[in-house]
C-alpha cells in the first residue's frame, strides 16, 4: 500500500480528497502547514475532526520561517517595486510542493496530494509527466500551479481532478457525514484575513503613505496619489481625479513617485515578455509556436504565438491585444 501525504486545510476540498484517497487504497497521512505566527490559514479543529473520523494520522508542519522568507517577503517586495504579487503561487512552489514534499520523503511517502483542481499524468506525446487542467472548467487551478518543479510531477496526486462541480464534492462530504460539507470556500489571502493588504504592508514593512503625482502618458499632472502600493494596473476607482473620459492605472514611475493613468485603449498590449519560466512540456521552445495563453485567473484563454528568447525569457504576441497585463502577479500560462 503506497503512502501519501495529504495537505489538509480544514476545507471541504482537502477533506474529500482524504476520503477519495482512502477509498483508492492509499495509506493516507494528513498534514497541516502552520504558516505564520499571528494565526493560521487552516482550521485545525476541523482538520483534526476529519482525520479522527476517517481514522488517519495527522500532524502539523511548522513552516513559519519558510513562509516568511518565500511568501510574505516576496509579497512586500513586489508592492515595494510597483508589482502586484500572487502569494498563492509562491506558497504552492515553496510550501505545498516544496516543504511538504521534503517532509513526505522523510516519512517514506511515495506521493503527496492536495485538494487542488488539476491533473498530473504521463504523456506519451511529450514522453514525460505533465500538468493538465482539471475537468472542472470553473474551478481549474492549473493557473496557480505553473511553477511546480517538473521533477516531482509524477509524485503528485490531485484526487479532485475528475470532478466537474463543487456540488459533487459537497455531496461526497455529506454522504460521509463530514462536518465541513457546507463550509464556505475561503477567498482571502490567508495571512491577511480581513482583506486589508494596505494595512498589512504599512504594519509589516517600510511602506508608508507617500504622496506623489498622478500623470497621464504625456506627463501631464492630473492629481495626487497616496502611495504607489495603493494602486494596481487596470484600477479605475479611487483615483480621485476627473477627466473627459474614464481613466485607468496603466503604469508607474517609481523614481519619480508617479502613478501613470490612461484611457481604456491604453490598457491593451499586443505583446509581452515573460520571465521566470517553467517549461513542463519540453526543455525549450526551438521555434515560434501557436499557443493559447491565460494571463489572469478569471479570464479566458486567448490565442497567441510564443517564441523563446533565452533561458529565462519568452516573447508572447497575442492575436488580439489584451488588457490589464500586470507585472509579476499575472502569470502567463501557456497551454498546448
Amino acid at each position: 500500500m503506497d503512502k501519501v501525504l495529504l495537505g489538509m486545510s480544514g476545507g471541504v476540498d482537502s477533506s474529500v480528497s482524504a476520503v477519495l484517497l482512502k477509498e483508492a487504497g492509499y495509506d493516507v497521512i494528513g498534514t497541516t502547514l502552520n504558516l505564520f505566527s499571528n494565526g493560521t490559514c487552516c482550521s485545525y479543529i476541523d482538520v483534526k475532526s476529519i482525520c479522527n473520523k476517517l481514522g488517519i494520522k495527522h500532524f502539523v508542519i511548522d513552516g513559519r520561517d519558510e513562509f516568511k522568507k518565500y511568501v510574505i517577503n516576496d509579497f512586500i517586495d513586489c508592492y515595494s517595486n510597483c508589482k502586484t504579487p500572487n502569494p498563492c503561487i509562491e506558497c504552492n512552489k515553496y510550501m505545498k510542493f516544496g516543504l511538504m514534499y521534503d517532509k513526505a520523503k522523510e516519512l517514506g511517502c511515495k506521493y503527496i496530494a492536495t485538494g487542488h483542481y488539476a491533473k498530473t499524468e504521463f504523456s506519451n506525446k511529450y514522453n514525460r509527466w505533465i500538468l493538465k487542467k482539471s475537468n472542472s472548467i470553473n474551478k481549474d487551478q492549473s493557473y496557480v500551479l505553473w511553477n511546480i518543479p517538473k521533477e516531482i510531477l509524477e509524485f503528485i496526486i490531485f484526487p479532485l481532478s475528475n470532478y466537474e462541480t463543487k456540488e459533487e464534492i459537497r455531496k461526497i462530504a455529506k454522504e460521509h457525514n463530514l462536518s465541513v460539507a457546507s463550509k464556505p470556500d475561503s477567498e482571502d489571502i490567508c495571512f491577511i484575513p480581513d482583506g486589508n493588504y494596505k494595512k498589512f504592508l504599512e504594519e509589516n514593512s517600510t511602506l508608508k503613505p507617500n504622496e506623489g503625482d498622478i500623470v497621464n502618458s504625456k506627463g501631464e499632472k492630473l492629481g495626487k496619489h497616496i502611495g504607489l502600493y495603493n494602486y494596481t494596473i487596470g484600477q479605475r476607482k479611487g483615483l480621485g481625479i476627473s477627466y473627459k473620459e474614464p481613466l485607468f492605472v496603466i503604469g508607474f514611475n517609481k523614481e519619480k513617485n508617479e502613478v501613470i493613468v490612461g484611457t481604456q485603449n491604453e490598457l491593451y498590449k499586443k505583446e509581452i515578455t515573460i520571465t521566470n519560466i517553467n517549461l513542463l512540456l519540453f526543455n525549450e521552445i526551438n521555434e515560434e509556436i501557436n499557443v493559447t495563453v491565460k494571463t489572469r485567473y478569471s479570464v479566458k484563454e486567448v490565442k497567441a504565438k510564443a517564441k523563446q528568447i533565452n533561458n529565462n525569457e519568452i516573447k508572447i504576441v497575442f492575436n488580439e491585444p489584451q488588457a490589464r497585463i500586470t507585472p509579476r502577479t499575472i502569470c502567463c500560462i501557456i497551454y498546448r
